[in-house]
């Protein structure tokens, strides 16, 4: 008796694969160097870091990946009070953001680069859900901290973040050391190689590393 058959289903408009879509497109744009300050650009959207380079062997099994050390996004508009933004760039000043936070964690700036990708607000917050996910990110789960703000008297209190822990030198003042450094190591790097084994199992697909585009752009 023949088996039976049923054809398959595909939702062009649903959530995942929309986002799944976001990413594909966000991974096809340019590996931008950190070296030189960021050229300013209007916008908001969807970005991520990446690690290339040899000198850091924290993250050295990332560095021939496209699996971002952090994911993130910068909206036109206040997720709290749903008010436009006054800043007309908010997607470059939180990478220029970054860039500072990196060089100021004793961190090779030469060796870190930005891939960004200028969205609406609801379709970038797609993207970075679908990237840490995806990828979950290490500054965004096992080193969080990178991307907070020193806003006020009770955050500068605050413990020291996971990141700066490993990463210490950023402008700020903090509550005091509580995370051991040597763990901390231990589990970015276990969950580093947990990265790199399931690379392949991405719901989009990613074309060789070699084929993208690394730009320096003075």
């Amino acid at each position: 008796m023949p088996a039976e058959y049923a054809p398959a289903w595909f939702d062009p408009l649903s959530t995942e694969q929309i986002a799944n879509t976001i990413c594909e497109t966000f991974e096809r744009q340019p590996l931008v160097s950190m070296t030189h300050e960021i050229s300013r650009f209007e916008g908001s959207g969807l970005y991520a870091l990446y690690y290339r380079g040899a000198s850091v062997d924290l993250y050295l099994p990332l560095a021939s990946l496209q699996i971002p050390v952090y994911a993130g996004q910068a909206l036109s508009s206040n997720s709290a009070t749903g008010e436009r933004v006054r800043e007309r760039y908010p997607l470059h000043s939180r990478l220029k953001q970054h860039r500072l936070s990196i060089m100021e964690g004793s961190l090779p700036i030469a060796e870190f680069r930005f891939r960004a990708l200028l969205l609406p607000d609801v379709h970038a917050d797609l993207g970075e859900n679908a990237l840490r996910f995806g990828y979950t990110p290490v500054w965004n789960s096992k080193l969080k901290g990178f991307g907070s703000k020193e806003q006020g008297a009770t955050t500068r209190q605050s413990k020291k973040s996971k990141w700066d822990t490993v990463h210490d030198g950023r402008r700020r003042t903090h509550g005091g050391v509580v995370h051991d450094i040597e763990k901390l190591a231990i589990e970015t790097k276990a969950h580093i190689a947990q990265q790199v084994s399931d690379y392949e199992e991405l719901p989009w697909p990613h074309p060789p590393t070699d084929t993208y585009l690394d730009l320096d752009i003075p």
